[in-house]
């Protein structure tokens, strides 16, 4: 009796549980992952060619561009498509934490280690074992890494005997490895096994032709998960959509139409946004200032916006020093303080910081 309570009390302290049961996967198909645009089919084309072998694969992108989804499609198209998928991320856990959940241990390896707990790798036997976030491995579980990539054996800690499985490994990684391991932070040895193919993901503006049909396919997965019946979008947001930042690339896509199939309002879909980066807003359009504007005023008033805002930046950037901001601009000191005059920054600029007249003056002369 006392033995099967330090069983169940291992098995929550470890975290071990029952397996899930079986959920609704919205793995996108192949027409939307890879999409129609020029930036996406060379990485199709790769994931094709390496699906079918072994090699371990590297794949390196921003957060938020799909990096584990295409894993996951290549262990789907491989041979071991019939056995496990085993993740893990390199940076939700500390070094020693890390290394036991990734290579397991053995009873009595250290204190709360009541029964033997196989880690990630040998649950990866006979299928593929991704790590997310490589670049985060200390370095010590580099070198444990390095040796299991080299000849597939490894140690569960406490445990005296070698082990061996066949697992195919695929890497995700944000940083560059190439700098890591010249500044000494990544093994130079560990980056040459684990790129042995390398595919580069864009990021989400690089293929804004892909946006609509991602976000359809987004509005669909996001109605089914919450039982809604959010219609499609328009076509104006879906431009406004395609001409975004996306700073968090697909997932913030994501989330943007998770808020609006939640909130069911269309305005969702821009909170947060103080102009769109067209400079394209359906409101203004319909109702405001844009209403029944000839489309070359319009294409006009949007270009003189978007000037407006990168000579602000400009300034912002350098001080408001406008000589320095008129170099960074590549134009004459005369045009910039007309541009400047004609779309009142001066005027705002010493209202909000409550600079004098001849400041900006002064500091420009101070500087030449």
């Amino acid at each position: 009796m006392l033995r099967d309570k330090k069983v169940a009390m291992a098995k929550l302290v470890t975290g071990e549980r029952k397996k899930d049961a079986p959920r609704v996967h919205f793995f996108p198909p192949d027409e939307i992952l890879f999409g129609k645009s020029e930036a996406m089919l060379s990485v199709r084309l790769r994931a094709r060619q390496v699906s079918n072998s072994d090699l371990p694969v590297l794949i390196c992108g921003e957060a938020g561009t799909g990096k584990s989804t295409l894993a996951y499609w290549i262990h789907r198209e491989s041979p071991r498509r019939d056995n496990s998928f085993v993740t893990i991320s390199c940076a939700a856990l500390p070094g020693s934490l890390l290394e036991s959940e990734l290579f397991g241990y053995s009873q009595g390896a250290f204190t709360g280690a009541l029964v033997d707990k196989p880690g990630r790798v040998e649950q990866a036997d006979g299928g593929t074992l991704l790590l997310e976030g490589v670049e985060n491995l200390d370095p010590s579980l580099q070198a444990k890494l390095l040796q299991f990539l080299q000849d597939g054996t490894f140690m569960r800690l406490g445990d005296p005997f070698e082990r061996r499985i066949n697992a195919r490994v695929i890497c995700t990684a944000q940083a560059s490895l190439d700098r890591q391991a010249d500044e000494g932070k990544f093994r130079p040895d560990l980056l040459y096994r684990i790129n042995v193919i390398e595919i580069k993901l864009p990021t989400l503006p690089a293929r804004k032709e892909d946006v609509s049909e991602l976000a359809d396919h987004f509005l669909v997965q996001q109605n089914q998960k919450f039982g809604r019946n959010v219609p499609k979008l328009s076509q104006g947001l879906k431009r406004y959509l395609e001409n975004r930042e996306w700073r968090g690339n697909i997932r913030e896509l994501e989330n943007r139409i998770t808020r609006y199939v939640i909130l069911g309002a269309e305005d969702a879909l821009q909170e947060g946004d103080s102009e769109p980066a067209s400079g394209w807003n359906q409101r203004k359009w319909k109702n405001g200032p844009y209403a029944g504007m000839p489309l070359r005023k319009l294409t006009k008033e949007v270009i003189r916006g978007k000037e407006r805002d990168l000579i602000l930046q400009a300034l912002r950037e350098n001080r408001w020093n406008r000589r320095a901001a008129a170099k960074v601009l590549n134009i004459s000191y005369r045009a910039l303080i007309y541009k400047i005059n004609e779309a009142g920054l001066a005027t705002r600029k010493r209202s909000v910081r409550g600079m004098p007249p001849n400041t900006e003056e002064q500091t420009e002369a101070s500087s030449r």
